[in-house]
């Protein structure tokens, strides 16, 4: 058994904790980032990034980097509804004009490694087996377990579950769920290779919604989301699963259907169904939560990865702030969790209302509602003071 002293042990090493230990490290706090993957690796995610979260990769210097990784910049979204297909381009607000969509494992591999390169101390392919308490019952650290037996102990003045929906952190430090709902949503997704993706694309029909985000090597995410009894015939085709998603695809969206037929799916199929719904209780003594481990929703929405900067942002900065002034520990954190709750508000009672699957019409307005809502949220974004030890944000061609 090895112990290990630091300002603040993150569990977690994607978009959230290695968001988090980035910001953390870059304001000069030691920052101990733990997981139980070694990067590059994958996950399942749609991966689009909407508004908000290219602002704050530009804000944080980080926006270059991942362009420069092959990651395509979408300058226009395309809307069809009704066999009618509207395409219109992004316009400039809070100082980005694109959406992204860049494969996990390498932008989760590129964020731990800038965490790396601002001080963060990196453990990969270790799984938290606890949590360390003081004699008042506080969170200290954590004890970790790495794939050959070995044993280690990380002491922080505070720990951060940032290790996705099913938190081992939430679990050992006992956060309570303070709001639920469930769905009977379900999302089946591939990767298509085709030189006609040119942009985000969102297509509506009955009970169904389908998009294409385009992503690295000439690819695109091509993903179908619809009440999870009325995809049953692409969960139950076993190896054929690609060919019943693209007919279902031609079926209900035939603009993109036709074009996933005529290229290549360059993985197998990978679906989700009746995901969790839930707002956590962010911190406690020692501890707190952050991305998927506070707060998850239903992808229908595709804004987890914007959630998870926005939070990280959040935390970062009251746990800074609990750092050089101890006694405005449980003002700086339960400042976080309210931060946190407003602005996840909108997001959240939006995604209830369109995981109903309710009529087209209706369903195109409430996505007018979250265009909305994240455009405001990406104002927000960037209106925040710029974080300390951030290079410039350079402006992408």
């Amino acid at each position: 058994m090895t112990t290990t002293q630091h300002d603040v042990v993150i569990v977690g090493s994607r978009c959230a904790g290695a968001a988090t230990a980035l910001l953390l490290a870059r304001a000069g706090h030691d920052v101990a980032l733990v997981d139980r993957a070694v990067q590059p690796s994958d996950t399942l995610s749609t991966h689009g990034i909407a508004r908000g979260g290219v602002v704050q990769l530009s804000r944080w210097g980080l926006l270059d980097a991942v362009l420069a990784s092959g990651a395509p910049p979408s300058r226009q979204v395309t809307f069809g509804v009704g066999g009618v297909l509207t395409v219109r381009t992004i316009k400039d607000r809070a100082g980005v004009d694109m959406l992204l969509a860049p494969r996990r494992h390498i932008l989760d591999a590129l964020l731990t490694d800038a965490a790396r390169d601002a001080g963060a101390e990196v453990r990969q392919g270790r799984t938290a087996t606890g949590v360390l308490r003081d004699a008042s019952g506080r969170v200290n650290g954590i004890t970790t377990r790495d794939r050959l037996g070995g044993t280690a102990e990380l002491t922080g003045h505070y720990v951060i579950g940032a290790d996705g929906l099913h938190s081992s952190i939430a679990r050992f430090a006992g956060a309570e769920i303070l709001e639920s709902f469930s769905t009977d949503a379900a999302l089946f997704y591939a990767y298509v290779a085709s030189p006609s993706w040119n942009g985000f694309e969102f297509h509506l029909a009955p009970s169904s919604f389908a998009g294409v985000f385009p992503t690295h090597d000439g690819q695109a995410c091509v993903w179908l989301c619809r009440p999870a009894p009325l995809l049953q015939g692409i969960s139950r085709a076993g190896s054929k699963r690609g060919d019943a998603l693209v007919a279902d695809l031609v079926r209900l969206a035939p603009s993109v259907g036709e074009r996933a037929r005529d290229g290549r799916l360059t993985a197998p199929v990978r679906g989700v169904a009746r995901m969790p719904n839930y707002v956590r209780r962010g911190h406690g003594p020692g501890w707190a939560l952050v991305g998927d481990a506070g707060y998850h929703r239903d992808p229908i929405t595709g804004h987890g990865m914007t959630d998870a900067f926005r939070d990280a942002e959040l935390l970062a900065t009251a746990v800074s702030a609990a750092l050089r002034d101890r006694a405005d520990e449980a003002e700086a954190l339960a400042g976080y969790e309210q931060a946190r709750d407003s602005a996840l508000r909108e997001t959240f009672d939006l995604t209830r209302a369109l995981t109903e699957f309710p009529p087209p019409h209706r369903f195109a307005e409430l996505q007018i509602q979250l265009s909305e809502a994240l455009d405001r949220e990406a104002l927000m974004l960037a209106s925040f003071p710029e974080p300390p030890g951030t290079r410039p944000a350079a402006t992408a061609a």
